[in-house]
This record gives C-alpha cells, sequence and structure tokens, in this order.
C-alpha cells in the first residue's frame, strides 16, 4: 500500500500478515491495532504525548531487575493485571487476583505448623484453612506458595536487611486438605514510587497504598492453579486499593484470640505462647482443569 491514510492504515497493518501466522496471534494483533489506532484518533494524541508514553516504557525497562518488574507494577496500577485475572478466573472456585511484581520462585518447603514470624516484632496471627474442591472435598497434595512483607512494609527482595525467603513458605497438604502456619500480621504499604508508574501515581492524583494481605499461589493436580491474595476487612485501604485487587470473597477477619487458646499442638509455637493472637480461618476453593 503506497497511499497509506489515517483511514486505512489500521487495514492495511493488518493486510501485511502472512498466511501462517497463528490464528490466536493474529485475533489479538488485530484486536490491539484497532483499539491502539482508534485510541490515537479519538484522543488527537501529539508527538510530545507519545514520546511521553515511550519514555515510560524506556524507564520501566530500565528499571525493572531480577528482583522487581515495573512492566508487571504499570500493569497492576493500570487495572489491567486485574481485568486478565477476572476474565480468566473461575465462578466456582475462589477468586484469583494480582501476583504482583515482589513474588520469589522456589521458596523453602516447610512444615504444616511452622512459623514465618521468627524474630520479628509485631502481631501474631495463625492462618489456618482447607483446600477444597467445589463440592467441599479436601484436595490432598496441594501445595501453597505463601510470602508476605515483613513489619516494615517490605518485601525481602525490596530489603537488604532481609534473608531471601524471609516471609516465604512452601506448604503441602495432607489428606485432609488443611494448612496452618503462624506470621506476623501483615501490614499496609505502598507499591514504589520511585520509577515511572510512581511518575503516573502522582500526575493522576492517586495514592500508592494497597491493604495488607497474605499471598498464595495454590497448585495441585488435576486442577487449575490459583493466584490470589487474602485481605483483613478492617484495612482502611479495602476500598481504595491502587493495583484493584481486592474481591469480596477474598476478605476476612483478623479474630481475637486469648494466649490460652492457641492450639497446644500441631504448630512450632504450640506450647510457646505468652501473647494474645488473632486467628485467620480462610478456605480455599481450586476448580478443575
Amino acid at each position: 500500500m503506497r497511499n497509506v491514510t489515517k483511514e486505512n492504515i489500521t487495514d492495511t497493518f493488518l493486510g501485511y500478515f502472512g498466511d501462517d501466522t497463528d490464528p490466536r496471534l493474529q485475533e489479538i494483533m488485530q484486536s490491539l491495532a484497532r483499539h491502539l489506532h482508534d485510541f490515537a484518533v479519538e484522543t488527537k494524541l501529539t508527538h510530545k504525548e507519545w514520546q511521553v508514553g515511550l519514555d515510560i516504557l524506556r524507564r520501566a525497562g530500565s528499571i525493572t531487575t531480577p528482583e522487581r518488574d515495573e512492566f508487571v507494577l504499570l500493569s497492576d496500577v493500570l487495572g489491567l493485571s486485574s481485568l486478565v485475572d477476572m476474565v480468566n478466573s473461575s465462578e466456582e472456585g475462589t477468586s484469583s487476583s494480582v501476583l504482583g511484581p515482589f513474588h520469589i520462585s522456589n521458596a523453602p518447603a516447610m512444615p504444616m505448623g511452622s512459623d514465618l514470624r521468627g524474630d520479628y516484632e509485631g502481631e501474631l496471627i495463625l492462618v489456618e484453612g482447607r483446600v477444597l474442591d467445589p463440592q467441599g472435598n479436601p484436595i490432598a497434595g496441594a501445595t501453597l506458595d505463601i510470602w508476605q512483607t515483613a513489619p516494615n512494609g517490605l518485601y525481602s527482595s525490596q530489603d537488604p536487611d532481609q534473608d531471601t525467603y524471609s516471609f516465604h513458605a512452601l506448604f503441602t497438604t495432607g489428606d485432609d486438605g488443611r494448612y496452618g502456619f503462624t506470621t506476623v500480621r501483615p501490614v499496609s504499604y505502598t507499591v514504589p514510587t520511585d520509577g515511572p508508574v510512581g511518575d503516573l501515581l502522582t500526575a493522576t492524583g492517586r495514592h500508592p497504598w494497597r491493604p495488607s494481605h497474605l499471598h498464595y499461589i495454590i497448585k495441585a493436580p488435576g486442577f487449575r492453579t490459583l493466584v490470589t491474595e487474602v485481605f483483613p476487612d478492617d484495612d482502611p485501604y479495602l476500598d481504595q486499593d491502587t493495583v484493584f485487587g481486592v474481591r469480596d470473597d477474598l476478605v476476612m477477619k483478623y479474630l481475637p484470640q486469648k494466649a490460652a487458646d492457641f492450639p497446644g499442638s500441631g504448630y512450632v509455637l504450640s506450647g510457646k505462647v505468652a501473647e494474645d493472637y488473632s486467628l485467620v480461618d480462610f478456605d480455599l476453593i481450586l476448580t478443575a482443569e
């Protein structure tokens, strides 16, 4: 096409595809091109504005490391990560939520009842529940990759003073599908604002806060992998999560408990708890592949 115009550029672009293009790739690229081109025309995008957009991508690439992915964070604050989660989430099971940019793979396997708090100060919480199928049957052999921030609001990949796998663990359920561990209560925290995502939040008058939460990745043979988060019902940012991760079924309660009520067995801290603590009882439902 020699005479490319703003009226025919989209169709011209689509006409360049080869006959052996993967059909799904072609479907995605066709829709992406149409929406991008319509966006540019609708907003009358200027060269200067487009350069700002390109600069955001350049800076996101330059700041991204194996420990911090600015592109994931950009997707999160634009709501795209959550939208993809919701499009692909099963209505039968527990809702999915964002992975976030700070997950560390290969967390150490730990026995049920382990303590993640260690020597850190903060409110002790006991987290327990079951991994179930939609009919309420327990799922044995499910692995739960669990992680959270430290009391200072930082993940271990952000904080040189933490061990690599601080507040990370991998648990495997038995025949009863139960899981349980102790840790410190997570805190609300801000997403990183020292890069292009932070500039975007500032420019649009948005805050960078996330409600406190526990992260989960649950896998089991024959079931869809679930990536999700669990949030307390009393967090001040529950209704304004900057990455749009909250769902109704992911909201739980911290139930105050007396030290004397801590389980006498089954936990590393059994028989050692001298302080009041809070209980989280949260079941996770997986759907078949």
